[in-house]
């Protein structure tokens, strides 16, 4: 069974996923609310992060993974991304900060 992070490392990785963009809308994948959990593994050596991404088919994910890594570099050793479809995100998701950001990229939102 997943183990919750402690609210330190818990709060470091939020922050350092706060780096990774979302390639089409310019805004970060945790104010967009794709990330949906931060858990550790069952041998609690390695983050899972639950996340979705704004389509099923999104063509950037290998973009994204990448940013994901290079964000999480120096604050776990270990992750992996679990991609999750259900629930679907949808734009009640967008934090304030989020809806904030698009706004200024010009989305009516």
């Amino acid at each position: 069974m997943p183990v919750a992070l402690e609210p330190q490392l818990f709060d470091q990785v939020e922050e350092a996923l706060k780096d990774v963009m979302d390639p089409e809308l310019g805004v970060n994948i945790v104010d967009l609310g794709l990330v949906y959990d931060l858990t550790w593994d069952e041998e609690n050596d390695a983050l899972i992060l639950s996340m979705t991404l704004t389509s099923a088919g999104c063509p950037l994910t290998d973009v994204i993974e990448e940013q994901v890594a290079q964000s999480l570099d120096g604050v776990v050793e270990r992750f992996r991304i679990n991609w999750v479809w259900m629930p679907p995100w949808g734009p009640e998701r967008i934090t304030d900060d989020g809806r904030e950001m698009m706004r200024a990229l010009g989305f009516a939102i």
